[in-house]
């Protein structure tokens, strides 16, 4: 046998575990378009918008309760764009997947999910041998009640996302990946810090957000001025009750800040945010409502709250 097949056939089985993402074919998913927004999620209201906030979902009642300065120009739910026609791909427990994509891709979305169970994972962008500049580690109590959407910065070339199932064989996940190759600079974390009231979180501090019931999900932006981001932002129900806990790290929170959607069904939500570095590293976070629904603003009888 040729060297040249010999060479070929090892190719072939080290990328026999990795999948490579194609830019989605439904209508759903489009290239950002020219006013320097995401477009490739669907409109939950059809076309319905908060006035003067570009993106933002427009709340089901009368009353506005916040403006949401999102990202996106058509909203939608995590677990709805799950559901439709997206490349996924099972990561049973214990097992690692990987997906390359082109050098023209500057950022991707990651999609994970369960069937009720809980989900553990370590979710880590691969930029050559031995560099990972962005890691996370994500617990989510149920993953199909609240699924992880984040998105992740890609510049430059020889990038890899690698999806670790960190549980038990008994608790698989499913994962899904949508890319961006537009082009366009401005990455949902920056857009949401300038739109939003943002603020510094010195290192070791602590930033806690409370959301009423009629918030249905969240956006978190977190960047810094170039130096290393450590961070940790949970979901809270209640006292100590952690729905969603992620442990981020990015070697360079100007060049890849975090962002993700947190979906927070039910009342007495709360967002946490604990910068975990020093106190010679601040970050600057940015905490804001994604998709409002006044019907569920009322109180139940008596306070009662069920989880």
């Amino acid at each position: 046998m040729k060297f040249s097949n010999l060479v070929a056939l090892s190719a072939l089985a080290s990328v026999a575990d990795a999948f490579v993402v194609q830019p989605s074919r439904s209508s759903a998913v489009k290239a950002l378009n020219s006013e320097n927004s995401y477009s490739y999620l669907g409109n939950l209201n059809e076309d319905t918008q908060v006035p003067g906030v570009p993106g933002a979902a427009a709340p089901i009642g009368n009353s506005q309760l916040a403006k949401a300065p999102s990202t996106y120009s058509e909203v939608r739910a995590t677990q709805d764009i799950i559901s439709d026609a997206m490349n996924t791909v099972v990561v049973q427990g214990g097992a690692l997947r990987t997906c390359s994509f082109n050098e023209d891709v500057g950022r991707v979305t990651v999609y994970l999910k369960t069937e009720g169970r809980p989900l553990n994972a370590n979710v880590d962008l691969w930029q050559g041998p031995d560099n990972a500049p962005q890691k996370m580690s994500v617990y989510l109590e149920d993953g199909s009640i609240r699924p992880f959407r984040a998105t992740i910065e890609s510049p430059g070339s020889s990038n890899a996302v690698a999806i670790r199932n960190t549980g038990q064989i008994e608790f698989p996940l499913t994962a899904a990946l949508d890319v961006d190759t537009s082009g366009t600079p401005e990455s949902p974390a920056e857009i949401l810090i300038s739109e939003s009231s943002a603020r510094t979180v010195q290192g070791g501090a602590v930033y806690t957000t409370p959301f009423p019931p009629s918030v249905q999900s969240v956006q978190v932006a977190l960047k810094s001025d170039g130096r290393p981001l450590n961070a940790r932002v949970e979901l809270l129900q209640g006292p100590n009750n952690n729905k969603q806990v992620m442990e981020i790290y990015t070697e360079d929170g100007l060049e890849r800040p975090f962002y993700v959607i947190i979906d927070t069904p039910g009342n007495g939500n709360v967002v946490r945010i604990v910068n975990t570095a020093t106190v010679e590293f601040p970050l600057t976070a940015a905490v804001e409502p994604y998709i409002i629904d006044d019907g569920l603003d009322s109180d139940t009888p008596g306070g009662m709250i069920w989880s």
